[in-house]
């Protein structure tokens, strides 16, 4: 059963409330397709990450865990082009912000002006890492395929960093799930930030060896 907002409950706290509320998708029978809209949805505005969802999906049906992490990497991925979008044709009016711009930074959680103009210094010089960076990683991919497309950076290369940091993110989870079950389970929700940080670190740092010491 999908989960209902109460006052009793949950009070001023929304926040937990949409966790709970993703969460009850994978007990409904239409669990596949809620995942699929809300990967879709998180990488341009929603502030639930699928993981939550993706993970009790494939706890409840391991042979499935291909399909849940494909489904779910096709949808962040059409989701960053969609966030692009937004960032490219809707983020300015006239000489300053339009009211997209402002409804975001006003309601969406983690996406301020101090973040969006944080990312678009950085995109001047790491483009690709920033996009790979944070589509694998636990910084909000809302706020880099906005301002990605606010930024005007080469699009091809925004598709192929989203492409395949969201799918080793994805398919890294189900993965785990589905080789280790529910004692794995707790560790991805405790470490799973400080270990996509850490692989991102190592790959890095595997491409300056690459460039400049071999």
């Amino acid at each position: 059963m999908v989960v209902r907002y109460s006052r009793e409950k949950y009070g001023l706290n929304v926040h937990r409330f949409m966790y709970d509320w993703v969460l009850s998708w994978a007990d409904s029978g239409v669990g596949a397709w809620a995942l699929f809209f809300l990967a879709l949805a998180e990488s341009s505005f929603f502030p639930i990450p699928p993981d939550v969802l993706l993970i009790a999906l494939v706890l409840g049906r391991k042979n499935k865990f291909i399909l849940y992490a494909s489904l779910c990497s096709i949808a962040s991925i059409i989701g960053g082009l969609g966030g692009y979008g937004i960032g490219h044709l809707l983020w300015y009016a006239g000489s300053g912000y339009s009211p997209v711009a402002e409804f975001f930074f006003t309601y969406v959680p983690g996406f301020d002006e101090a973040a969006f103009l944080t990312v678009s210094q950085w995109y001047n010089q790491f483009s690709f890492w920033i996009v790979f960076t944070a589509g694998f990683t636990p910084i909000p991919f809302k706020v880099i395929t906005i301002t990605a497309g606010v930024a005007s950076i080469n699009l091809p290369m925004f598709m192929i960093a989203s492409v395949i940091s969201r799918s080793l993110r994805f398919f890294l989870v189900a993965g785990l799930i589905w080789k280790f079950g529910a004692p794995i389970r707790d560790f991805i929700d405790r470490r799973f930030n400080q270990l996509s940080i850490l692989f991102v670190v190592l790959l890095v740092g595997g491409f300056v060896v690459i460039k400049y010491v071999l």
